[in-house]
């Protein structure tokens, strides 16, 4: 079992899209694919962060909030891309603007379904079960633990497609490449390949993360009412939100004892989330990440590596 060894944070992070990556660093993120003819294209680009700038951005456990908002409006802008960049089609303004919208109406769908599946299903299920269980406290640990059987069991539904299968490779292949400069080898396919496919800075980790401190933050919460406390549930997210963005922001930039145990769901969950990449997908990654990272220079910075 391939597990992350200790690494050098270097600012990088990425995602995986259609038949492809996407590094982000700093200001700038590329989005490389593998067309439908074999050749790998990239596109690279400028990136305005929501509320960039802000005194709201340096504020712990307020800061997460608005880094999540900002990841989902990439996620969906760059999954457009890629999109368009598989077809090898080029979109004209008035196309990108209806993309934009299209993408803006997904999100809140996407975002209102999640909430009906992993918030208001779960909770309900265990007010049913208040019948049988007459503790509270009980009823708010199996509801959260029903929120976290419900995700698994999506992503063991949507892993058995063939095009979610691909674009879990490419995440793995993210991961691989992040790992690979972290730990200060060269950014080469047979290193990336032999790097590990987990990262503590994962989205899944995120997620998780997000289910496990809804456990220990709604088992606080004591309201009669019904219809307020499922509200409550739903108008703390923001608050869970930041205190899970603080714990990954930890977890990435240290290797103590403590932080791996608070990995290790995370890792777990990456097992689902990720497949070992094929060399084809390796490159991809490769691709992005030079795209706007000189991985060399922060070699030479960080682990005073040099290559000729």
């Amino acid at each position: 079992m391939k597990v992350r060894t200790a690494g050098h944070y270097s600012g990088i992070g990425g995602l995986a899209v259609l038949e492809g990556v996407m590094m982000r660093n700093r200001d700038k993120y590329a989005v490389a694919v593998r067309g439908e003819n074999g050749d790998v294209s990239c596109r690279v680009q400028h990136y305005r962060a929501f509320l960039e700038g802000s005194v709201l951005l340096r504020i712990p456990f307020v800061r997460g909030i608005f880094v999540f908002i900002d990841s989902m409006r990439l996620s969906f802008r760059t999954m457009g891309e890629s999109a368009d960049m598989t077809e090898e089609k080029e979109e004209s303004k008035a196309e990108s603007a209806l993309s934009g919208v299209l993408s803006a109406l997904m999100f809140l769908v996407s975002f209102a379904l999640a909430i009906g599946i992993f918030i208001v299903a779960p909770f309900f299920i265990a007010r049913w079960l208040v019948t049988y269980i007459r503790s509270d406290a009980l009823l708010s640990v199996i509801e959260g633990l029903l929120r976290i059987l419900f995700f698994v069991a999506y992503v063991l539904l949507i892993s058995r497609l063939k095009d979610i299968r691909r674009l879990f490779g490419y995440h793995g292949a993210e991961h691989k490449c992040i790992n690979c400069i972290e730990t200060g080898k060269a950014l080469t396919v047979e290193n990336v390949r032999a790097s590990s496919r987990l990262h503590k800075r994962c989205g899944s980790s995120f997620v998780l993360f997000v289910m496990l401190v809804s456990i220990v933050l709604f088992f606080f919460i004591r309201v009669e009412h019904v219809a307020l406390r499922l509200l409550l549930r739903i108008a703390l997210l923001p608050l869970i939100s930041g205190i899970s963005y603080e714990l990954i922001r930890l977890a990435g930039r240290n290797d103590n004892p403590v932080v791996r145990v608070l990995s290790a769901p995370g890792f777990w969950m990456q097992y689902l989330t990720t497949r070992e990449p094929d060399d084809e997908m390796i490159e991809v990654g490769i691709r992005s990440v030079e795209a706007v990272f000189d991985w060399k220079e922060y070699h030479k910075d960080t682990f005073g590596r040099e290559y000729a």
